[in-house]
C-alpha cells in the first residue's frame, strides 16, 4: 500500500533465503489504520534483475490465511 506516493514503513519485517529465492514477510499499517500482511517473493532472473510476486492479506482474512496455511503445510511437511 502507498501513502503519498510512499510505500508505508514496515512494523514487522523478516526474510528467508531459499536457493535463488528470497521470501519477505512483512506486517504494515494502511493509511486507514488497517493492518495487513505481505509476502514477497524475490528470485534471481539474471545478474543485477529479479522478479517479484507480492500477496497482500488484510487483518480481515488472517485468520482464514493462516489456517488454510498451516493445513497446506501439513499435508507438504
Amino acid at each position: 500500500m502507498q501513502e503519498n506516493g510512499k510505500e508505508s514503513k514496515p512494523l514487522f519485517n523478516q526474510m528467508v533465503k531459499g536457493g535463488r529465492r528470497t521470501y519477505f514477510i512483512s506486517v504494515r499499517e494502511a493509511s486507514n489504520k488497517q493492518k495487513y500482511v505481505t509476502i514477497t517473493e524475490s528470485k534471481v532472473i539474471g545478474e543485477n534483475k529479479f522478479d517479484r510476486f507480492n500477496i497482500m492479506v488484510f487483518q480481515d482474512k488472517i485468520g482464514e490465511f493462516v489456517g488454510a496455511l498451516q493445513g497446506a503445510c501439513a499435508i507438504a511437511a
